[in-house]
């Protein structure tokens, strides 16, 4: 039996398994970069993670600012990131990142153990945390997990999420059932695969090869979609799809 607080991936199984590491390896090393603003750090991370046969550090930053500028330079395929640094904490980093369609998943790095901070993770856009104090023993398999397009949650977090997840339905404000609680406007079926794809990590370029589409296209789809729902984070398009069937594969 594993301890209560092994992290979990999307499907509930322990995170780190051989098959995701093989994958890993089969498509080259997973490109990271390090946003945090203590420099030793960044550096212990760094002989951290280039140990590692499938895993390489591509650039690092020491604030929210210059993580973004990297971010947009390098399209990375995770972005480990400190929650607080200089000129922009790492929630609005995430955030912006969105914003701007990088697709690159973003594992956050926090000395704070609350559980809250998954919620906020997610909302804003983000794919899990690592607290730093278990960062030697969980940072790896967390990047593996990201990159994989599951969630890095510890089971108390997940347990938050669903409680938050059945607070919007008894309330009635669940984005998947439309304003006050009308039925949602029908999806396009390029939207609902777009919208399923994008749920389950996929970002808009390879959304975009899977479809033969342009990312650019995929983002426009996804603006569509996220407006006619009136979705707003991507905690909130998981819900839908979650609550819709979307991400059983013979939906």
């Amino acid at each position: 039996m594993r301890p209560p607080d092994t992290p979990v991936g999307r499907n509930g199984s322990p995170v780190g398994v051989a098959a995701g590491l093989e994958g890993a390896r089969s498509r080259g090393p997973i490109r990271v970069l390090l946003a945090d603003d203590h420099a030793v750090l960044r550096a212990g991370l760094r002989a951290l993670l280039n140990a590692e046969p499938d895993m390489r550090v591509v650039g690092e930053a020491a604030d929210g600012l210059q993580a973004v500028a990297l971010a947009r330079q390098l399209q990375p395929d995770v972005i480990v990131m400190d929650i607080t640094m200089p000129h922009l904490n790492g929630l609005e980093a995430i955030r912006q990142l969105q914003r701007e369609g990088v697709g690159s998943k973003v594992l956050v790095l926090t000395v704070h153990a609350e559980e809250q901070y998954a919620l906020q993770v997610l909302r804003a856009g983000g794919s899990g945390y690592v607290q730093k104090s278990s960062a030697d023993t969980e940072l790896i398999e967390a990047i593996r997990t990201v990159h994989q397009g599951d969630a890095f949650l510890y089971p108390r977090a997940a347990r938050l999420l669903l409680q938050d997840y059945l607070e919007h339905v008894r309330t009635g404000a669940d984005p998947a059932a439309g304003p006050a609680g009308t039925p949602a406007p029908p999806l396009t079926e390029r939207e609902r695969e777009v919208l399923r794809l994008t749920a389950e990590g996929y970002s808009s370029k390879e959304i975009g090869d899977l479809l033969n589409l342009s990312a650019k296209t995929v983002e426009t789809y996804r603006a569509r979609f996220m407006d006619k729902l009136g979705l707003h984070h991507r905690s909130e398009l998981v819900r839908y799809a979650l609550r819709n069937g979307l991400l059983d594969r013979d939906a």
